[in-house]
């Protein structure tokens, strides 16, 4: 069940951010996980700042959606809850509460570039990001 977080307690900003990381590292194997390690404290400090969702199993997350506005940051799986529907399900939730969103992916990370065409986003620009890899900039309008 997807909700959302309105007080981050510092053990689920742990939880939140271990599966930020694993689910970067595992998501993007053509960028040093030494990248994903330098920004640790970064992420860890925009979190609570930012509008989360999450997805809990047995009173254990599982995976979140981060949200600025009408920008989703990120969605965050477990890899043992991928390709169950819980991706889609926080598509859902964003899209009842905005009539656009935008998000950006890395051109390499297929599955995800896949996923998000497949639920109606477009491309809207690409650009070389921060790692020095292809980004993809999309966009969905109700």
């Amino acid at each position: 069940m997807i909700n959302k977080i309105s007080h981050l307690t510092p053990i689920e900003l742990e939880e939140i951010v271990k599966i930020w990381f694993k689910a970067n590292c595992e998501a993007h194997p053509f960028i040093p996980e030494s990248y994903w390690n330098q920004n640790l404290d970064f992420v860890r400090a925009q979190l609570p700042k930012s509008e989360l969702y999450v997805y809990r199993e047995n009173n254990q997350i599982i995976g979140f959606m981060g949200m600025n506005d009408s920008y989703i940051a990120g969605i965050f799986i477990t890899s043992s809850h991928r390709k169950q529907g819980i991706g889609q399900q926080f598509l859902n939730t964003a899209k009842q509460a905005h009539d656009t969103l935008s998000l950006s992916v890395y051109a390499k990370n297929q599955i995800a570039v896949n996923f998000y065409k497949k639920q109606g986003f477009q491309l809207l620009n690409e650009q070389i990001d921060a790692t020095g890899e292809l980004e993809f900039k999309l966009i969905w309008k109700k």
